[in-house]
């Protein structure tokens, strides 16, 4: 899901081998990321004496839900799984039930990440192991260099946008902006500049020692 999550409250119950990533997931999007779990790894620990996140190592009560906005369960028991996700449905809070679709109010994607480009596969919870393929073969595909041309996109746009240019014209030039052609030479450049770099570092290293 692509969802805003600054300043929404965040419930994690579980904050084992399971539950830790599906926490890291949530680190750096704003929320207030509150974790209930009998124990947590070393990570979560961490976390929690950075305040990245809150933890309390004690059992889940109903009133955890409590003006959450999205809630995660990563427990071993079904039981306490599935009596979660009827509090959470109840109260109107989007719930995860790790690896147990049936559970699921929605799914977490595999993402291929490239700063601000974000490609999400999801098989709505038929086969991870599938969407984690398919990312993978993504990443070879769409390379780190589509960072700083997304980037570099969204700068260019804004300048179209606020320039004094025709509606017509504005939209050929940002269709222009985003072809294939346009990422081709951006990624080129790119490559050019980083064998400059390194042959004026080599040539630079060559002076030192002779």
């Amino acid at each position: 899901m692509f969802l805003k999550l600054d300043g929404k409250r965040c419930l994690v119950v579980g904050a084992g081998k399971v539950g830790e990533p599906k926490i890291a997931s949530l680190i750096g999007t704003g929320a207030h990321i509150h974790v209930i779990a009998l124990e947590a790894s070393v990570a979560v620990h961490e976390w929690a004496r950075e305040g990245k996140i809150s933890l309390e190592l004690r059992g889940f009560c109903a009133q955890d839900l409590d003006r959450t906005f999205l809630a995660v369960v990563a427990t071993a028991s079904r039981e306490l799984n599935e009596l979660i996700y009827r509090e959470a449905q109840a109260r109107g809070v989007l719930c995860n039930v790790v690896d147990v679709p049936e559970y699921c109010g929605f799914y977490y994607p595999a993402v291929v990440r490239r700063g601000d480009l974000q490609i999400a596969v999801s098989t709505s919870g038929h086969s991870p192991s599938l969407a984690q393929r398919i990312r993978q073969q993504l990443e070879r595909q769409f390379g780190p260099g589509y960072a700083d041309w997304v980037a570099e996109l969204g700068a260019t746009r804004k300048l179209v946008l606020a320039s004094t240019l025709d509606s017509q014209r504005k939209r050929e030039l940002l269709h222009s902006l985003a072809s294939r052609e346009a990422l081709y030479a951006a990624l080129a450049e790119e490559s050019a500049t980083k064998a400059r770099e390194e042959i004026e570092i080599a040539e630079n290293n060559r002076r030192v020692t002779a």
